[in-house]
């Protein structure tokens, strides 16, 4: 579906669950109060949020109208993907939705074809091995410039 931005929109459903990326569906409160207390964006300001979102293609997960999940993935949509914010808020965690909102992600049809994609973990490896995610296979190849205090 094409929403009113002209962005085209996915929408995926199971059970009572549906992952849309339509930004409008968006709850911006709900997506910055989870980043501001995790480890990877604690005290993210809440413009650099909104700011992400509207410069990634967004997944939100919903239960009926609620949110209770996030990921978003920055692209060129020809050789690259990171995939970075995802999460599902602990009510509803142990569902298999991490891992479905996972699979909507890869099978993103904007996102097919792609050299390579990445992301940064510190405890959610198993996740990701279930989509074909794995160690680095040359990590003395990698650089990174990281400023963790930036928000701070």
């Amino acid at each position: 579906m094409t929403n009113s931005e002209g962005n085209h929109a996915e929408e995926y459903s199971r059970r009572e669950f549906a992952i849309s990326t339509d930004r409008r569906r968006l709850d911006l409160n709900f997506v910055h109060g989870f980043l501001k207390k995790c480890y990877w964006a604690k005290g993210i300001p809440r413009d650099v949020v909104a700011r992400s979102i509207e410069n990634s293609l967004c997944f939100g997960v919903y239960s009926g109208s609620k949110q209770i999940g996030f990921g978003r993935v920055i692209s060129d949509f020809s050789t690259y993907a990171y995939i970075g914010d995802v999460f599902i808020v602990d009510p509803y965690r142990g569902r298999g939705l991490g891992k479905w909102l996972m699979e909507c992600i890869m099978q993103h049809p904007l996102l097919q074809g792609l050299r390579r994609w990445s992301l940064i973990t510190r405890d959610a490896h198993g996740l990701y091995a279930q989509s074909g995610f794995t160690p680095l296979k040359f990590p003395k190849n990698h650089m990174e410039f990281h400023r963790p205090d930036v928000y701070a």
